[in-house]
């Protein structure tokens, strides 16, 4: 567990406390949570129960109807299974302005110490910046995010070549279940007048009742929580993981795990995914080298490069050469220029790029095949490299239920040769990786891709 934690002051414990503070910020769940049982742990040695703290605000970038409900589906079931185990929650949605934004320092000045997620973006990245030097109490943040903890890794990794043989000397170290989270001190205090109760059936008056953007839609398909969590991870291993080597890069077979938002969201764990993976392929004798190298390997490559790179992402990420050939070519004549406006409405004349912006207007994902051709053809179509960038970031930054996230950025950079080599030159993009219309022709089946996404678009 020590690998996971970062301590990030050097406050004493308070004397007199009631409680330790657990903050979640990142993992929406009691199960295979580093975070939570650190926290645990740290309240039982302090003979202290254990209270932890939600909070939803209208304030984050982008904050609309799809990110809200997909919050707001997952936390009846948070505060049932926080319960069972003895644990206080206090869950608080802050609508608007007007509503107080003073909770957790409040929370805070009758707890031993605060724990919390380390994230390596977003929110939690920010507020582990910024606020353990003002806190009077410890301030440890825990890694519950990925197989090997990012603290593992003190440098930047070039690729997938360089961190995987480091993963590699370690995982059987980590790959071992997190255990279950037991609380010696039950919380019995009533909980505060201020937190916010959540039904299902009120959710769309909930989010109705929010200063956010209530043109962005819930998913239409994707629901948030735990249980539809665990149920996503059971079909794939029941029906795509025999298939996912073979079929994961054709859309129509739906061979992936469909696991990002709920992995962005903290609803499920890479570690609990990753046994269970390599569990059920040993009982059935299957092979699942394929998913755990995606899920560990290039997920955690991702984790690594976003504790190490600037904020926000920039092209001066990229490595010496890819930067080199983009500069080279940065002036060169596009044949088609689309503004962000024309991007955002999928408005373009090829038919499979609307179809992957239509997927992610609709259901909050692209397939993440179609996503790599997706953000070559932003590069392809745009005035300029850094609008391009920019425009991404904004697509995914607003609609994507897997945005806002350390792959995220990663595979958006990716297609301007991060974590890649060169490739032949051409023209807008130099020697960086090219993806064509007519390639993805004879790989994948695109015209029942665009079908199916012009029906479910209208």
């Amino acid at each position: 567990m020590e690998a996971r934690v970062r301590v990030l002051n050097a406050a004493p414990p308070r004397k007199g406390a009631r409680y330790v503070l657990y903050w979640l910020q990142a993992n929406r769940r009691v199960e295979s949570n580093h975070a939570l049982a650190a926290a645990a742990h740290l309240a039982n040695h302090l003979e202290l129960p254990l209270v932890c703290y939600e909070m939803l605000t209208y304030r984050y970038p982008y904050a609309s109807d799809r990110f809200h409900t997909f919050i707001l589906e997952g936390v009846a079931e948070t505060a049932r299974r926080m319960r069972a185990v003895g644990i206080g929650y206090c869950f608080y949605l802050r609508r608007r302005e007007s509503n107080p934004d003073d909770i957790p320092r409040d929370l805070a000045s009758h707890a031993a110490a605060i724990v919390t997620d380390d994230f390596p973006t977003f929110l939690a990245a920010g507020h582990n910046a910024a606020l353990p030097a003002t806190f009077d109490i410890p301030y440890h943040a825990v890694d519950s995010s990925c197989v090997i903890p990012m603290n593992c890794f003190d440098k930047r990794e070039y690729a997938a070549y360089t961190i995987r043989p480091k993963i590699k000397r370690q995982l059987a170290r980590y790959m071992i279940p997190a255990g279950q989270v037991r609380v010696e001190r039950r919380f019995k205090e009533p909980l505060p007048a201020w937190r916010t109760e959540v039904r299902a059936e009120e959710i769309p008056a909930l989010v109705a009742s929010c200063d956010i953007d209530h043109s962005v839609p819930p998913s239409l398909d994707i629901r948030g929580g735990r249980a539809a969590a665990e149920k996503r991870l059971r079909h794939f291993l029941e029906h795509n993981l025999r298939r996912y080597a073979l079929l994961r890069n054709e859309p129509s077979a739906k061979a992936t795990s469909g696991l990002s938002p709920y992995l962005h969201f903290g609803y499920i764990s890479s570690l609990e995914a990753a046994l269970a993976a390599r569990d059920y392929a040993e009982r059935h004798k299957l092979v699942a080298e394929e998913f755990l190298e995606e899920l560990i390997v290039r997920r955690e490559l991702a984790f690594n490069f976003a504790r190490h790179m600037r904020w926000p992402p920039t092209l001066d990420d990229l490595p010496e050469w890819a930067r080199k050939t983009l500069a080279r070519h940065s002036t060169d004549t596009r044949a088609y220029v689309y503004t962000r406006e024309q991007f955002e409405r999928a408005s373009t004349h090829d038919a499979l790029w609307n179809a992957c912006q239509k997927e992610l207007l609709v259901r909050g994902v692209i397939h993440g095949y179609y996503r790599m051709y997706w953000g070559k053809k932003v590069i392809e179509w745009s005035r300029t490299h850094e609008e391009a960038l920019e425009t991404m970031v904004y697509l995914h930054d607003r609609y994507a239920l897997d945005g806002r996230d350390p792959n995220t950025y990663t595979n958006i950079l990716w297609c301007f040769g991060l974590h890649d080599r060169p490739w032949q030159e051409r023209d807008v993009f130099g020697t960086v990786r090219y993806m064509s219309l007519e390639g993805m022709k004879r790989k994948t089946g695109v015209n029942s891709y665009v079908e199916a996404m012009n029906r479910l678009a209208s």
